[in-house]
């Protein structure tokens, strides 16, 4: 897991919009976007839309279409890995 991961996954204990995202970790919106496809394939976070209630499963084709308005949240595993580094 790298610093960028650890520090993102920090931010994800509760469902947090992508904006907020923006605003907590300072990262450029396609280094995030990147940053949470990368989680989202290892199955560290888990993804939102169109409301936080509503969990959305990953797929690569679709996720560039909603990724700024989707929300997210850690997994269990991604919890894991956060809190045993």
């Amino acid at each position: 897991m790298t610093d960028a991961e650890y520090d993102l996954l920090d931010e994800l204990y509760f469902v947090t919009p992508f904006r907020t995202l923006l605003d907590k970790t300072g990262l450029p919106a396609p280094e995030l976007e990147n940053l949470l496809r990368g989680l989202l394939e290892q199955g560290l976070v888990r993804s939102y839309w169109p409301d936080p209630d509503t969990e959305l499963a990953y797929e690569t084709t679709s996720f560039g279409a909603i990724a700024r308005d989707a929300a997210y949240l850690a997994s269990k595993e991604g919890l894991l890995q956060h809190n045993t580094r």
